[in-house]
């Protein structure tokens, strides 16, 4: 279908939507495990940051399914679900005054994306910016947005529907037997140097270049591997994790096949190398994404800061289920064993974990 942008016209968001800000600052480590989405600031993920029991923390308001989430940063979100979302992330959830689809939500989430460009430097995206805020949308032939046509754009779109044979049968994660690491016990973190969008352009190649973005994983292109070498560059030809250091600082992203990193990123390798796998990042990713929200208004990842956040991980126990100790204290100063084997097991049970 042809989107003929030049005649689309300009709508105001509070003429359509009913704007609203989350209250309550809910915290996912003060909740029980469950299957509501809990919304926080991001790009990724549809801005979920785990799944709560629905009772949640018992004060924080419960918000419907048929609506948008735009965050801080302007990342915009249909919601089919019931969800929770969290004040720190300055989540808005926009309900609609019309009869919306869940397309023609995912058509108006994207356009109020593409307005994301007017607040970077750390600009915030308050809710009464968000009502006055203007889109422009597909109209009718009387001047209103086109809904219906909005609606059959989505669906004329092509895609194909991921599988999997994993049935939701992932282990209890017992949460209350973890215990703390810092960051720089379990990582080794590498600081990226200047490399520009102009270099990647004139040495294209098949190596995964990382600078702070949150969108394509973070990828700002692809660039030959021996330029990188031979200009003294920051990367690993091994699977590894990124962390944005400024723009959107504190964003954790999974290289699988390793990555040169700008000076806006940092590379994060596990010290123990035989756990060095796509489903142990992917556990670890979730946990470091956690700590993203102290990196707002302009803060950035220093390497000092960033490893010595502690994050809470499941432990090796003995089979009196008491926590194993370390007697060499190689990974935390009370000689607590992060379980790794845990941590791969449970990623591979969850559905979708054969596609990884």
């Amino acid at each position: 279908m042809n989107l003929k942008i030049n005649e689309w016209k300009e709508f105001k968001i509070s003429d359509y939507f009913e704007v609203i800000l989350s209250a309550g600052d809910l915290k996912i480590d003060d909740c029980d495990p469950g299957e509501v989405p809990l919304v926080s600031s991001g790009a990724s993920n549809n801005g979920v940051v785990g799944y709560i029991d629905k009772a949640g923390d018992g004060k924080a308001q419960i918000f419907k399914a048929n609506s948008i989430t735009v965050d801080m940063f302007c990342n915009a979100f249909y919601q089919d679900r019931d969800f929770y979302a969290v004040s720190h992330g300055r989540v808005n959830i926009l309900y609609p005054k019309f009869n919306m689809t869940p397309y023609a939500g995912m058509f108006v989430s994207s356009i109020i994306k593409k307005e994301q460009y007017k607040f970077s430097y750390g600009r915030a995206v308050y809710s009464s910016e968000i009502g006055r805020m203007k889109i422009k949308l597909p109209s009718t032939d009387l001047g209103d947005p086109d809904w219906a046509f909005m609606e059959s754009y989505i669906k004329s779109l092509n895609y194909e529907p991921v599988s999997t044979t994993k049935k939701n049968t992932a282990q209890a994660l017992n949460i209350g037997l973890w215990q703390e690491f810092s960051v720089g016990d379990i990582f080794e973190i590498y600081n990226g140097k200047f490399i520009t969008k102009e270099e990647i352009d004139e040495n294209p190649g098949d190596f995964c270049a990382v600078q702070s973005g949150e969108e394509n994983n973070g990828i700002l292109g692809k660039i030959n591997k021996q330029y990188c070498i031979d200009n003294g560059y920051t990367y690993t030809e091994q699977p590894c994790l990124t962390v944005a250091r400024s723009g959107s600082a504190g964003y954790v992203s999974y290289q699988n096949f390793g990555c040169v990193v700008g000076d806006s990123a940092k590379i994060l390798l596990l010290k123990d190398s035989s756990w060095r796998t796509p489903y142990v990042y992917l556990f670890l990713k979730t946990l470091l994404m956690a700590n993203k929200f102290k990196y707002t208004y302009g803060r950035k990842v220093t390497e000092d800061k960033y490893l010595n956040e502690t994050i809470r991980l499941p432990v090796k126990m003995t089979q009196e289920g008491k926590c194993l100790v370390d007697v060499e204290k190689k990974y935390s100063q009370n000689g607590f064993i992060p379980d790794f084997e845990f941590m791969e097991s449970y990623t591979k049970s969850l559905p979708y974990g054969d596609r990884i």
